[in-house]
């Protein structure tokens, strides 16, 4: 363990570049090539369109103006997250929304591997949870007859590095194991088992990934709030949509706001 993993502030080089002398040595499919890094750029999602291949992936140290779900921003320090996007052709009748499903899954696989003693939870439509903390952001965007998957993972952050937020509060992979990740081999794995999922889900839908989906789902079970009101969510359904119940009836919802009641 280093000393800024000891208690110190972490020193954003500690944990290595993701530039390609880094990364593409540990690259083991076909995700990641062609390999696009930039020290800085205004969102990656902007680097990438239609005229590359699939699985060309856009990463940068540090975003300017980084975007989320419903329009939000999404800030990092520089050096300490893994901020990417991948070019993907997904096949003629998939349901677009249910690649940022598949791609939690992919997430989820990676935080195991970096840290076996995790439970990394999907929050649906496009997050990734560790102990109820958002971890993981993901946006898939269709365009140019493609779709740019940016995924915003919390690699190295600590406590005082999050800006306030009202929706679910942050957390990273070092402050849920207390030490210090190397990023490089983390983002091998992510693009891995992003393909992994991704071939899966072409292939057979989300219904390839179903059974843990279910394993993982957050808020299958909990009280939530959809656009404000009132339901218990039963759980992500084959189709991509979440299933809840509300006064008795079953609904499937496809997209708005949703979170967990508060305790009163």
């Amino acid at each position: 363990m280093s000393d800024a993993a000891a208690g110190g502030r972490l020193d954003p080089a500690a944990a290595g570049t993701l530039d390609a002398a880094a990364v593409e040595p540990l690259l083991r499919g076909r995700f990641g090539r062609p390999y696009l890094w930039r020290e800085t750029c205004t969102s990656t999602q902007l680097l990438l369109d239609g005229s590359l291949p699939e699985g060309a992936v856009a990463v940068t140290e540090e975003q300017t103006a980084g975007r989320g779900r419903l329009g939000r921003v999404w800030e990092a320090p520089p050096g300490r997250a893994i901020l990417c996007s991948i070019v993907l052709r997904p096949p003629a009748g998939r349901r677009t929304p249910q690649i940022s499903i598949a791609a939690g899954v992919a997430v989820a696989r990676a935080l195991e591997a970096a840290a076996p003693a995790l439970a990394p939870r999907i929050k649906w439509p496009n997050d990734v949870l560790l102990d109820g903390r958002k971890v993981c952001g993901i946006l898939a965007e269709a365009r140019d007859g493609v779709v740019v998957l940016g995924i915003g993972l919390n690699v190295n952050q600590e406590a005082g590095d999050f800006p306030p937020t009202p929706h679910y509060p942050p957390t990273s992979l070092r402050l849920a194991t207390g030490r210090e990740q190397a990023r490089a081999p983390l983002l091998a794995e992510l693009l891995w088992q992003l393909e992994a999922t991704y071939d899966a889900w072409c292939a057979g839908g989300l219904a390839a990934l179903h059974d843990e989906l279910a394993q993982r789902d957050f808020l299958a079970g909990r009280a939530v709030l959809v656009d404000g009101a009132a339901a218990t969510a039963l759980g992500i359904a084959a189709s991509g949509a979440l299933a809840v119940e509300v006064a008795g009836v079953r609904r499937l919802v496809e997209s708005g706001e949703v979170s967990v009641a508060p305790v009163v």
